[in-house]
């Protein structure tokens, strides 16, 4: 199922339509707060040569479909996915990792799971083809359970939850605030793992990224370049105003704002048990075009060895036939280009 909630009126828009000399940039996200800064950098116009739209979208794949399709530039999403459109030929390419997760990600299991061995047979819920499925999957092998012995069922996060609560699923993965859902709604539930511990924050598995469409970086490059500006200018005026950008956020999400300080956290800063928020600086030292080291003892190009990892992930789920090079599924362009505007 499929939820969306357009911004503003779809439909191609002109300067000449509009009165106005923006450029029209369609961009969308799923409900969770690591992605609300597109609302921050619409309503602080952060770069006044764009209109930016904004569509929730709970379905990722269905927001890869709508770029494929011509009728979305950008989305906000995990960032596994680059392989599988290489594999599978979907015009979308990652532009930047953007934020890993820092405990803000759990699996929890069942009160009468009291084991990893019982799950044996069992569903766990997680979005298939997407991070969660690989998380559990990890989770699974270092605890002496093959994937393949149990069912995977995939669920988006509202009904995640409520598979949970109704003893639907036996486990799952979620994050915050759907996490405290659980835990609060299921008593006896608990969490045998998050993301803040060392082995998740080193392959910095867990995280978001950015994509734009293969017809917005070749026919658009200068407005590629202008939409993550205005994502970094958004996520710098967070890191100085975090009270009023949280509350930005929480409207464009229809979240309370404490269920997005359960995410990003209230100061701008750091936050373990929920994410860091890469500025401009700390992704492009993870994406291996600027010198230094990212936060957490990260590494400079680390997103290169993120790509093998999933990619070795998706040809064991079957999702992917074969390992491509980082750079068929990573368009770099528009943070190069955005870097030597800043130098």
């Amino acid at each position: 199922m499929v939820i969306a909630l357009t911004l503003v009126a779809c439909g191609p828009k002109t300067s000449e339509d509009s009165g106005t000399d923006k450029e029209t940039v369609k961009v969308s996200l799923f409900s969770w707060p690591g992605y609300g800064f597109w609302f921050i950098a619409k309503e602080k116009n952060l770069v006044p040569e764009l209109d930016i739209e904004i569509s929730i979208i709970e379905d990722p794949y269905e927001s890869f479909n709508l770029m494929s399709a011509g009728q979305l530039d950008a989305t906000s999403s995990t960032v596994e996915y680059g392989p599988i459109a290489v594999d599978k030929g979907v015009p979308v390419k990652l532009v930047t990792y953007t934020n890993p997760s820092y405990g803000t990600d759990r699996i929890i299991l069942s009160p009468e799971i009291k084991d990893p061995s019982e799950l044996k047979g069992k569903k766990v819920a997680v979005l298939e083809g997407g991070l969660t499925q690989i998380y559990m999957g990890i989770w699974l092998e270092n605890n002496g359970v093959d994937f393949k012995d149990v069912q995977f069922t995939n669920l988006i996060m509202d009904d995640a939850v409520s598979a949970m609560l109704s003893g639907e699923v036996a486990a799952g993965e979620f994050w915050e605030p759907f996490g405290t859902q659980v835990m609060e709604g299921l008593k006896g539930a608990r969490a045998v793992t998050t993301s803040s511990e060392d082995y998740w924050i080193k392959t910095a598995l867990l995280g978001d990224g950015m994509y734009m469409s293969d017809s917005f970086l070749t026919e658009r490059p200068e407005a590629a370049k202008l939409l993550m500006k205005a994502y970094f200018e958004a996520v710098a005026y967070w890191k100085e105003n975090p009270q009023e950008a949280n509350e930005i956020i929480a409207r464009g999400l229809q979240f309370d704002v404490k269920d997005v300080e359960k995410v990003i956290g209230t100061d701008g800063k750091i936050f373990k048990g929920g994410i860091v928020v890469f500025d401009l600086e700390q992704a492009s030292r993870f994406m291996g075009l600027a010198e230094g080291e990212p936060p957490l003892g990260m590494k400079t190009g680390q997103i290169r060895d993120h790509w093998d990892l999933t990619s070795e992930w998706w040809i064991k789920f079957g999702l992917v036939t074969e390992k491509a090079e980082p750079e068929s599924g990573i368009a770099f362009e528009p943070m190069k280009n955005l870097l030597a505007d800043t130098e």
